[in-house]
């Protein structure tokens, strides 16, 4: 047995019902100690009889609320969703920075020793300085890709858009300098072992959730299909595992099983088929971000990405009957994210079950009521958006000029003079092409010699 180490206890919620070694109390504890010869549950009376009816009547209405609130809960964060994707792409990402935040705050706190932590002044401080740190760097660089041609242009934003890497860089630095400087002796394994737990926090959460940010600037589609198949997934495997499940999949989560697994696999494989012949229909779901204050009521408008338009696809000769069909690529994309959430995403929920059992705490924290934290609804979100960016840049995205990548090319590339000839001669070909009128041309030629 693993010697336990000596003056280290973790802080752990609803610490009431905390039992002796640290878990949380379950209904089968509170029954087993019922059941036990001498225990204070079967003492109170007499021959204990009245007593065990009570406790059976107690984890009924206990297990019963749980239910209630569960459910209540469920259908908010369902409507909650739903209502934030409609009412535009602003609102998501506020919900994506939420969710980072209260993620990251959840984690850091299950490594925090508090008595420590009070004696070290500056431990809180610190891990909140690196979350704002790198947030302030991944925010930074969303907006330069995405909206370069509003930020470039802008007098204020300008310095900080082209040093935008350096003043991260600096805080970063800065940020190091200080951790360094606070050391104190008989507190350095708990302050790099804080050290060492806040970066993987930021990289396993924080880094991977803004890349989820990012698909929704690329498109709704690309944000609303990979949640959706994860979410059907673990639904699916519930289903097919109470249904006919019998092999255990993996020791970490005993109640998941092969068949259950599997199960859910063609079934999210169907449901993410359907739902993509459905999305496809809507520029508001395909249309990259142009314009934050879109809606679904307003909708979007945009040139198709050609993986959205329907192809026609001829079957060798020797087939029967049909010898061509159409369809979209992304029809044969999907099966890709769908597969992808089905037998890899998965897997972050076990290394959060792992993670949960290393710290012996049933639930990450207890933000949503009946559900426990943030972190235990997202576990399998995180690699799956991270996912979902790597292949649609990969094999999806098409590339080409865009207003703010010549607005950028122009301003970090010429020098003033050549600026200003540029300006000049797309004065002159917009009022070749009657664009501008010729006193607007004659003022620009005006100024230009002026420079």
């Amino acid at each position: 047995m693993a010697k336990p180490r000596r003056g280290v206890k973790f802080n752990h919620r609803n610490g009431s019902n905390a039992s002796a070694d640290g878990r949380r109390s379950s209904f089968s504890d509170i029954s087993e100690a019922a059941s036990e010869p001498g225990s204070p549950l079967k003492a109170a009376n007499g021959d204990g009889g009245s007593d065990v009816q009570e406790t059976q009547v107690s984890e009924y209405e206990k297990k019963k609320q749980t239910f209630i609130t569960r459910s209540i809960w469920t259908f908010v964060m369902i409507g909650g969703f739903f209502g934030a994707m409609f009412a535009g792409h602003i609102y998501i990402i506020a919900i994506v920075t939420a969710i980072q935040i209260v993620s990251f705050k959840e984690v850091i706190a299950i490594a925090n020793v508090p008595s420590r932590a009070r004696r070290l002044r500056f431990t809180k401080a610190l891990n909140w300085y690196w979350l704002a740190t790198t947030m302030y760097f991944l925010y930074g660089e969303s907006v330069i890709y995405y909206f370069k041609h509003i930020v470039l242009v802008d007098k204020v934003l300008l310095p900080f858009a082209t040093h935008h890497r350096f003043i991260s860089f600096v805080l970063y630095v800065i940020g190091f300098v200080f951790f360094v400087a606070s050391l104190q002796a008989g507190h350095y394994r708990f302050q790099f072992t804080q050290f060492a737990w806040t970066h993987m926090a930021l990289y396993l959460i924080v880094v991977q959730a803004h890349f989820i940010m990012n698909n929704v600037f690329e498109g709704m589609i690309w944000f609303f299909l990979p949640v959706s198949l994860v979410i059907c997934n673990d639904i699916f495997a519930y289903i097919c595992g109470i249904t006919f499940g019998r092999t255990q999949l993996i020791k970490l989560s005993p109640k998941k099983t092969v068949e259950g697994f599997v199960g859910a696999w063609v079934l999210t494989i169907i449901f993410g088929v359907g739902m993509t012949n459905v999305l496809m229909r809507y520029k508001y779901f395909i249309c990259p971000v142009n314009d934050l204050g879109a809606n679904i009521f307003t909708g979007l408008e945009c040139v198709p990405n050609p993986v959205f338009i329907p192809h026609l696809y001829h079957l060798p000769i020797w087939f029967p009957y049909v010898k061509s069909f159409y369809m979209a690529p992304m029809q044969i994309h999907i099966l890709v994210f769908g597969t992808f959430a089905s037998l890899i995403a998965p897997f972050g929920g076990f290394f959060a079950s792992g993670l949960k059992r290393t710290f012996k705490i049933k639930d990450f924290g207890d933000s949503i009521p009946g559900h426990g934290g943030i972190t235990d609804r997202m576990d399998c979100q995180f690699i799956m958006g991270f996912f979902a960016y790597m292949y649609y840049h990969s094999f999806i995205a098409v590339y080409k000029v865009s207003l703010g990548g010549v607005i950028e090319t122009a301003i970090t590339g010429l020098t003033l003079e050549e600026q200003m000839e540029l300006v000049k001669g797309i004065s002159k070909h917009l009022h070749n092409q009657g664009v501008i009128a010729e006193g607007v041309l004659d003022c620009l030629n005006l100024a230009v010699k002026r420079r």
